[in-house]
Order: C-alpha cells, then sequence, then structure tokens
C-alpha cells in the first residue's frame, strides 16, 4: 500500500505567491464579513486592475462561445495579425506576424522563454514575484542584479557593462530582464536610457527578456519605447490583457520574438506549446480580436485607466513619503511603488522586527490589517526593509464611470476623487500612521 508519494524536491523550493495568497485572504475575509465586519483589510499587496472588462471584450466572448474547436498552438492568424496591428498602432513596431505566439497570460510565455533559451538569467531586483520562482522551478541559474534608489532603480549601462565582463567566464549566454514599466517601483526608462542599455547588450551578445505588460498603463504613454523598436534581433517582447485592458482571468498574453532566428524561434516555441497547453481558450483568443484591432471605446478605456492610475499612485506615494522613515517612488506607469523602510531599521528591531518578511507579517496582523509584499517575495536581503505597495483597492467600475461623467480639472479635484474613490486605502494610510507611532513608543 503507498503511503508516501515523493515529490520533485524542486518543487519546495517555491511556495504560493505571497501577492496571491494575501490577495485571495483578504478577499474571502471580506466575502464572509459581506460588509458587516469593523475590520477590513487595506490591500497594497494585489496587483490586480481594480476595472472592468472592457464591454466589447465580453460581448465578443460571448458570441464566440461556441467556437469549442482545437487551435493552433501557436495562437489563430486573426489575433496574431491584430497584435501585429496593434503593436505597429501603439509602438511603432513594424512586427510580422510569423514572429508573434499568443498564449495563456505573458507568465506561461516568460516560462517558455526561460525554458527554452539555453544559459543563465539576470534578475534586476527589487523584482515582479514571478520570475524568481520560475526559475526555480526548472533549476536554471540565474543572477540577481540590484538596481539602486540614486539610480531610480534603473539599470546602469557602465556597470552593466562590468557585471556582464564578470560573468564571461561563464562561457555561455545570457538573458536579462528588463520590466517596464517596472514592477514593483513604477520607474519608466526613456529611450536614451534603454537605447544605452541595448549597446551593453549588443556587445556582450546578451539577449534581453522585455517585460511590457504595464505598456499602456505609462501615464505619459506617448513617451513610452518598446524594446522591439530599438533590439529586434535580440529581444522577447511580453504583453497582454490582464493590466491595460483588466481581463487577467481571460489569460492571454502575446510574445514577439527577436528577429534572429525567428522561424526556428517559432517552430520551437509552438512545439512547447503543443507538448504543454495545446493551445490558448479557442473562444478566448476569438474575442481578443476584438480588442486589439482599431476601437475607438477601448482607446477611450484605456485613457480613462491610465489617469485614475496614475491619480491614484501619486496621491499614495506622496502619502507614503509623509510617513516619518518611508521613501516611497513616484510611479510613472503601472499601478505600483516601492516604499523604502530602511530609516526605521533601528526602532523595527527594538520591536521585534527582525527582517523584511517579518515587517509584512506584522502590519498584516491585529490592529494595522495592512497588506503589502516584502522582503525575498521581492527578491530582497532579509535586511533589506523594503515593500512593493499595489494601489487598486477600490471600485474600479464604478471610479471609471465617475471619472468619464465628471473628469477632475485640478489638483484638488484629483485629491478629491482620490478620496472618494478608495477609503480603504485611506484608511491603510491611517494604519501606517498608527504603526509609525507604535515604533516611537
Amino acid at each position: 500500500m503507498i503511503v508516501d508519494i515523493k515529490i520533485d524536491p524542486r518543487i519546495d523550493t517555491i511556495s504560493m505567491p505571497e501577492n496571491l495568497k494575501v490577495g485571495l485572504m483578504i478577499a474571502n475575509a471580506r466575502k464572509a464579513c459581506n460588509g458587516k465586519c469593523d475590520d477590513d483589510f487595506a490591500g497594497f499587496a494585489f496587483g490586480q486592475s481594480p476595472f472592468h472588462v472592457p464591454e466589447s471584450l465580453a460581448n465578443a466572448l460571448a458570441r464566440n462561445a461556441n467556437k469549442g474547436h482545437y487551435s493552433e498552438a501557436e495562437g489563430i492568424p486573426e489575433l496574431r495579425e491584430a497584435v501585429a496591428d496593434f503593436n505597429k498602432r501603439h509602438f511603432r513596431l513594424n512586427v510580422d506576424s510569423s514572429r508573434i505566439i499568443i498564449g495563456p497570460g505573458t507568465k506561461d510565455l516568460i516560462f517558455t522563454v526561460f525554458s527554452m533559451i539555453s544559459g543563465s538569467v539576470i534578475i534586476p531586483t527589487p523584482s515582479w514575484i514571478g520570475y524568481y520562482p520560475q526559475l526555480k522551478l526548472l533549476g536554471k541559474q540565474y543572477h540577481p542584479y540590484k538596481l539602486r534608489s540614486k539610480y531610480d532603480f534603473k539599470i546602469q549601462p557602465d556597470e552593466l557593462d562590468d557585471y556582464l565582463a564578470k560573468l564571461a567566464h561563464e562561457k555561455t549566454q545570457h538573458l536579462l530582464i528588463i520590466n517596464n514599466p517596472h514592477n514593483p517601483t513604477g520607474q519608466v526608462y526613456s529611450k536614451e536610457e534603454l537605447s544605452e542599455v541595448v549597446k551593453v547588450c549588443r556587445r556582450h551578445d546578451t539577449l534581453i527578456l522585455a517585460d511590457e505588460i504595464y505598456a499602456l498603463s505609462t501615464y505619459n504613454v506617448e513617451n513610452f519605447t518598446s524594446l522591439g523598436l530599438l533590439y529586434p534581433e535580440g529581444a522577447f517582447i511580453t504583453n497582454g490583457l490582464s493590466k491595460d485592458r483588466s481581463a487577467g482571468g481571460y489569460r492571454l498574453g502575446s510574445c514577439i520574438l527577436p528577429s534572429c532566428d525567428s522561424e526556428k524561434l517559432f517552430n520551437d516555441f509552438s512545439k512547447i506549446a503543443a507538448t504543454v497547453y495545446t493551445n490558448v481558450s479557442t473562444p478566448t483568443q476569438y474575442a481578443a480580436v476584438e480588442v486589439y484591432r482599431t476601437n475607438e471605446k477601448i482607446d477611450e478605456y484605456l485613457k480613462i485607466t491610465r489617469e485614475i492610475h496614475r491619480m491614484m499612485g501619486w496621491y499614495f506615494s506622496k502619502e507614503f513619503n509623509k510617513l516619518e522613515g518611508v521613501v516611497a517612488t513616484k510611479p510613472k506607469g503601472g499601478f505600483y511603488f516601492y516604499a523604502d523602510f530602511n530609516q526605521l531599521k533601528e526602532k523595527l528591531n527594538k520591536k521585534g522586527i527582525m527582517n523584511s518578511n517579518e515587517l509584512g507579517q506584522f502590519l498584516l496582523s491585529h490592529p494595522y490589517h495592512v497588506a503589502m509584499v516584502t522582503g525575498d517575495t521581492l527578491m530582497l536581503s532579509p535586511d533589506d526593509y523594503g515593500a512593493r505597495i499595489a494601489f487598486v483597492d477600490y471600485n474600479g467600475k464604478e471610479a471609471f464611470e465617475r471619472y468619464k461623467a465628471n473628469p477632475p480639472k485640478s489638483e484638488y479635484e484629483e485629491i478629491e476623487f482620490v478620496k472618494n474613490n478608495a477609503p480603504m486605502m485611506i484608511n491603510g494610510i491611517d494604519s501606517l500612521k498608527a504603526f509609525i507611532e507604535f515604533l516611537e513608543k
């Protein structure tokens, strides 16, 4: 009789992602309370767009629900063409659909890139929570590259040049991750900054994984530059529906393959897709065509949601910076910023909070009930008291309709808009103030 099922030890190297774990805990607590509990959580942890799925996308999914057949592993031709047109329209990328792969979300596409590319991966830190566990699961070699606040948490070309030179002894290929806009800091690279990084990568024959899932959530979107424009031969460009079109549950993303060896890469990617997941949901693919084609309502949706993200991000970043001992980045895109609590390290230690993970656990507990992602989840060292702050804990549908009916016309009106639409996060700031006061006692 079987009494013990042995599991591959690599599984023990990963855990449930902290943002999902905490986000689901808060969602279940709110569902159980049904608005009747005295204490609620301020959800700064879970980075899910708060907005509704665009009506045209939801309607298109309903119309295509009867398409239950298998479809191409690399994505249906209509969608790949629409994605190519979308990238040309928004990012000035002239990419043939033969270089485009459709996958079940960008997370899966990134995992496939990690799986198929030989060599090691360079992860700038603090990092999105997803890269590190995937590499651990694959047993793949990786190198952390520490980003510094004095450089706005951006890769510096001269430092990268030295870094790659020191890795030359590995005599292997390297893949550098560039997440732009950056999760967790909200910083955005300029075209000039990216061009200098690309020069270094070309010199060292280094590939780039360009995670551009927040591209159309860049507040000054006209200034966003895709790495596909600057490094077509060496960059994998991933994007999808989850952030700017608020359809994370649809699980649909795209990857533009490098122009170098694109036919082989396309065939290899398709082989893996067919082997692992067969194809992305066929109805979802046909529905997605609707929101990749020219669509005035989608353009309006993107503009409104982008503006609300900006207002929320700037307001709460400013409020965090008012907290004694806390330094926060001012986001330029996406819906996160980074909060540095290191000035409070001595006071935290006196209260028995000895590392960044413990800071997150302490704030989550009573009486503060503030959820944020901290510590090794972001690939921070234990003594680095940093946190990712997601500013999306509000009713996005209501905020959208209020903005559409009466968009704020001044800084004062923007502040009032935030206060009226994000009460739980406002309460979270009050809880953090109480926590800072507790540290002073």
